[in-house]
């Protein structure tokens, strides 16, 4: 595992249009990689794509239910216009992350987390469990080795 570059960034804006996953908690470990896979083998059907290499994953920590609940697994576009079938769309507010790069295997994306709520709270900034949090994955074509930022929300204390 390599966790790296832990630092703090604001982000614009951003809208997705992807595969939405609702299941079990045990199981998004299992049913983000499907969704991943099917999504990279439909990219030719989204309208406005900033970056067909990148994408993106996106969640509310806190426990939610209906239209909140669940992992959305999705490309940034420009525009949100034409959602291809069996898609959805959703816009992530600004927002200032807590960010690190992580390398290595999807199981262990939980230490980096970890490391990433130590640094938080040593330099004074408290995590947004309410708001939408991203994970943006530059290398997922294997659950089993990821490339990912992982930017956890946050507002200083």
């Amino acid at each position: 595992m390599i966790t790296r570059n832990i630092k703090v960034k604001k982000i614009g804006e951003l809208k997705l249009i992807g595969i939405r996953v609702v299941c079990p908690g045990d199981q998004y470990i299992i049913e983000i990689p499907k969704a991943a896979s099917k999504l990279k083998e439909r990219v030719h059907e989204i309208k406005d794509l900033i970056n067909k290499q990148i994408q993106l994953g996106a969640f509310i920590a806190e426990d939610t239910t209906g239209d909140l609940d669940g992992y959305w697994v999705g490309m940034e576009v420009e525009k949100i216009e034409v959602i291809p079938p069996g898609m959805v769309s959703l816009t992530i507010p600004p927002q200032t992350y807590v960010s690190s790069f992580y390398q290595g295997t999807n199981h262990g994306i939980r230490d980096a987390y970890r490391d990433m709520h130590e640094w938080a709270e040593i330099n004074g900034y408290a995590r947004r469990r309410d708001l939408w949090h991203l994970e943006k994955f530059y290398r997922f074509d294997s659950g089993e080795q990821v490339e990912v930022e992982l930017l956890d929300t946050v507002e200083s204390k």
